[in-house]
């Protein structure tokens, strides 16, 4: 990544090079015009008189030997001419003294305006030549906001680009799907910087400083991609132009996801019957919250074909944007639940052969006598995991109960032996891990709108541990708990984002905590679309 400072270094260095060919061709002019005015002093039609000290012959004084003045005229004696010769060689030497006076005064001058551009110079794109540098703090929190913002962008992109990629396939939306990946690891590296930035890493001021702006840059990076490509993505799907088959996509998933409701919160009320309440609080409300988010996609696509009968595009399309973000996120809350379901339902399957795992390597760990124990492993955790599968024991044959949590519990006690981590373990690790770091990012996703950047950081950690080589799967755990538990925190502290008590039926409360708008304006705000900052802020623009 390149750095508006370097790139604006060549256009100053520019600047230098031409202000100074233009002084030396000011000073080649002074120097000519200094050379030639000398000549130019002298009367081509006035002679000069000699002065000779040779005094004439006698008796010769005729008119040829009479003194001549500058005029031509006889009578006056070519003494007289020298004082006037005298005035004329001053003249000639303050002339050019003048002239580079003013070259100088010049010169002063155009440095002065070089300075003064220099300082309040700005690149095509809007930038300081040479931004100043803010102060560490402020740093900080741009980079904080920048990372929630760029997230934002990216999962923006990717909703509205699978209503396109529905109504034109894969392959004519290839370009878009790219520049979203590559915004994607523009953003994923530049958390990654930032987790070790708030891990102490680099350590003096100057180095962290310049990590930052790193941060920084690299989220600068990711909206610019999608902003390259946000008018050609326009382009394709002319909602502006054709939106009646984009409206025929959005109602036709909207009927789909109707219809799946109700099988879903049965789903739901099953999970709550055979489950204690833990295992059903990830997914608490969430079939509420599609159902109003659905409600939400009705008025706004019951708008959007008012505005096409109107024949008013620029509406039609805010509504279309709008309904499909929430048919979007509706899908997301439904299958989290049914996600959910299933994973409950693998987990309790997987718990016999877990403990059988757990207690293969408890016996491996005291040794044959089943006494000691092995190398830097403590008699404390050994009896850590005992009391553990006890337990576990106790809660599967004594009712209800969490397998997801029993299998937690095993993996996180089994995790200080280090032994030869059986198969079964590590499988369950791995499923724990999923499916906590796939309800994290569920929540961030219908609750963008105030999930902040800590959040997120923590559930970009979670999944590159989980595709890391091999899984740390029992890390991944922990990163995605942080932060479903920090976003939750953010809902919490961001309120309800619309005042009144008949706001909340028509859904705008909802779609203004998960980002579907920007606002719980009267007129629903608009909704952001495909594209970074530029596009956005175009499209939130009041001529818009």
């Amino acid at each position: 990544m390149t750095s508006s400072l370097s790139r604006s270094r060549p256009r100053h260095a520019a600047a230098h090079i031409s202000a100074r060919v233009w002084l030396a061709v000011l000073g080649s002019a002074v120097a000519i015009v200094w050379l030639v005015l000398p000549g130019m002093t002298i009367s081509a039609d006035g002679p000069v008189a000699i002065r000779t000290d040779a005094p004439a012959p006698v008796g010769t004084h005729t008119a040829a030997s009479a003194p001549v003045t500058r005029a031509g005229r006889p009578g006056t004696s070519a003494s007289a001419a020298a004082p006037e010769g005298d005035s004329s060689s001053t003249a000639d030497l303050v002339v050019p003294l003048v002239a580079v006076g003013a070259a100088a005064v010049l010169a002063g001058y155009g440095y002065l305006r070089r300075t003064r551009r220099a300082r309040t110079r700005t690149t095509p794109a809007g930038f300081p030549a040479v931004p100043p540098v803010p102060p560490p703090a402020e740093l900080d929190e741009q980079s904080r906001a920048l990372l929630a913002e760029a997230d934002d962008w990216v999962r923006t992109s990717r909703e509205e680009l699978g209503f396109a990629e529905a109504r034109f396939g894969s392959e004519a939306v290839a370009p878009f799907a790219r520049a979203v990946q590559d915004a994607q690891f523009e953003l994923s590296a530049a958390f990654l910087i930032r987790r070790q930035y708030e891990a102490g890493v680099p350590a003096d001021e100057a180095s962290r400083r310049h990590v930052l702006a790193g941060i920084v840059g690299r989220c600068q990076e990711a909206g610019q991609r999608l902003d390259t490509e946000a008018p050609g993505f326009d382009q394709l799907r002319a909602l502006e132009r054709e939106s009646g088959e984009a409206l025929t996509v959005a109602e036709t998933r909207f009927r789909e996801l109707a219809a799946r409701t109700g099988a879903t919160e049965a789903t739901l009320t099953d999970v709550t019957e055979r489950y204690p309440p833990s295992a059903s609080a990830p997914v608490t409300g969430y079939v509420e919250q599609a159902k109003d988010r659905l409600v939400f996609a009705t008025t706004h696509l019951n708008q959007a074909r008012q505005e096409a009968d109107r024949t008013d595009p620029d509406r039609t399309a805010h509504h279309l944007r709008a309904a499909e973000a929430a048919v979007s996120q509706a899908a997301v809350l439904l299958t989290a639940v049914d996600r959910l379901a299933a994973e409950l339902s693998t987990a309790t399957a997987l718990l016999p052969a877990a403990l059988t795992g757990a207690e293969a390597e408890l016996a491996e760990v005291r040794g044959p006598a089943g006494e000691g124990a092995a190398a830097g492993v403590l008699p404390a955790h050994v009896r850590h995991v005992d009391a553990v599968l006890a337990a576990v024991r106790h809660d599967v044959t004594g009712g209800p109960y969490d397998p997801l949590g029993a299998l937690r519990q095993i993996v996180e006690a089994t995790e200080p032996l280090a032994v030869g981590r059986t198969g079964v373990l590590s499988a369950a690790g791995l499923l724990v891990a999923r499916s906590t770091t796939a309800l994290a990012d569920a929540f961030i996703e219908t609750h963008r709108g105030a999930a902040g950047s800590g959040a997120r950081l923590r559930l970009a950690e979670a999944r590159r541990a989980l595709t890391a080589a091999p899984p740390d799967h029992f890390t991944a755990d922990a990163l995605a708990r942080e932060s479903r538990e920090l976003a939750e925190r953010d809902v919490r502290l961001h309120g309800n984002p619309v005042a009144g008590a008949a706001e909340p039926t028509n859904g705008v409360s909802g779609a203004v905590l998960g980002g579907i708008l920007l606002s719980g304006a009267p007129d629903g705000g608009r909704p952001p679309s495909y594209g970074g900052p530029r596009t956005r802020a175009r499209r939130n623009s009041p001529s818009e």
